[in-house]
């Protein structure tokens, strides 16, 4: 089935970031791997081609696309290279650049975005930490008020650009006594004093995504570091969540329906008892409820799309596309890596490094059982 849900602009921009990929990004993803993290060159090629600023109006440096469509081309295009190409760059201007440019002083915006746009900012967003997981209303990170300063105390976990961020929202507690209602968003910059970070976490998957720790003891800010307003965070993270979900939904297709078009070439190719392995019943009929699972989940996060871009998408809905397409994503891959053999265990070939990229995702962005949770509130229950 033909999607049409993209026109003549988002295709020749999808035409435009395959170019980028092939000459800057994909002759060097072993190296990326192998350093376990994107280095700061990606970040400025990427914003030379005006690929961090769809976010961010004209302005301050940015495209101000408008249009979340190029968003999705985008996070595509990223992903079926890597999963972890498209986590790196969607934290950056898919989810941080929007709070800044929506909730962001004027004097706020200047001072940031144009860096972010041409990748001499780097952008992370801490909200995990070590005791919380999931539960954003359970922060122990704090802000306490000293005069015309808030100092900082806390830390954070499991932060996506952690190690190489300039730039980091964080939220932290300001009105311990409010719960819920008494977060704050702060920006923080990397080199303000009493700001550290860990080691690189050593994971199982995403190894082009440097993950690390942070820690802040006694930092101290201004008022001019607060991000919308004082202890409204919990707010405006609750109304940003569904873009960051939405995200997690397009990459986890886009990824998987990459690997499956490859896996049915290998099988293709492959030969056992004198034939093709994709013309055995058995994987000629998985291969076909595969593809059909692929489409059909498109299909719905096609409309979710749609429906975002006329800021119409609902966080019940977000929560829906990201529970469903991470759990197609990884039902997927796993029979692709079975297809393959015992090469599909080898991290040589790309459906083992997908298959282990693929497994974080049922939990970021709010673990799939939060969103059941979300979901079956919904429906009153």
């Amino acid at each position: 089935m033909n999607r049409d849900i993209y026109d003549d602009d988002h295709e020749a921009f999808r035409a435009s970031v395959r170019e980028f990929l092939e000459r800057s990004v994909i002759p060097h993803v072993e190296e990326h791997q192998a350093e376990k993290g994107l280095p700061r060159e990606f970040w400025l090629d990427a914003g030379r081609n005006e690929l961090l600023g769809l976010e961010i109006p004209e302005e301050y440096g940015g495209s101000g696309a408008g249009d979340y469509r190029f968003n999705a081309v985008l996070t595509e295009e990223l992903s079926k290279v890597t999963a972890s190409l498209a986590s790196c760059w969607g934290i950056h201007a898919d989810i941080c650049a929007p709070y800044l440019v929506e909730l962001g002083t004027e004097e706020q915006k200047q001072r940031w975005l144009p860096s972010i746009a041409s990748g001499e900012t780097v952008l992370a967003i801490g909200m995990t930490e070590p005791s919380g997981g999931s539960d954003l209303a359970g922060l122990k990170t704090t802000a306490v008020r000293d005069g015309d300063q808030w100092v900082i105390n806390g830390s954070k976990t499991f932060i996506t650009n952690g190690f190489s961020a300039d730039l980091i929202i964080t939220a932290v507690r300001t009105s311990p006594e409010k719960k819920a209602r008494g977060i704050t968003l702060f920006a923080i910059p990397a080199d303000a004093d009493g700001f550290s970070r860990g080691r690189k976490l050593d994971k199982v998957g995403q190894d082009e995504s440097d993950t690390a720790e942070l820690f802040f003891e006694n930092v101290r800010l201004g008022d001019d570091h607060v991000i919308g307003e004082v202890d409204g965070g919990f707010i405006h993270m609750m109304q940003k969540l569904p873009q960051e979900r939405l995200g997690a939904a397009i990459s986890n297709i886009a990824h998987a329906k990459q690997i499956l078009v490859e896996t049915l070439q290998y099988t293709k190719d492959r030969q056992a008892f004198g034939a093709p392995i994709g013309t055995f019943q058995h994987n000629k009929f998985l291969l076909a409820e595969l593809f059909t699972q692929i489409e059909v989940s498109e299909a719905y996060v096609d409309k979710c799309v749609l429906a975002h871009n006329a800021r119409e998408l609902t966080p019940v809905e977000a929560a829906k596309a990201k529970w469903w397409t991470s759990q197609v994503q990884n039902e997927v891959l796993d029979h692709c890596v079975q297809l393959h053999g015992g090469y599909g265990f080898m991290n040589e070939y790309r459906v083992a490094r997908a298959w282990r990229d693929a497994r974080v995702t049922k939990i970021w962005a709010g673990s799939n059982e939060i969103m059941k949770e979300l979901i079956g509130r919904d429906l009153g229950l």
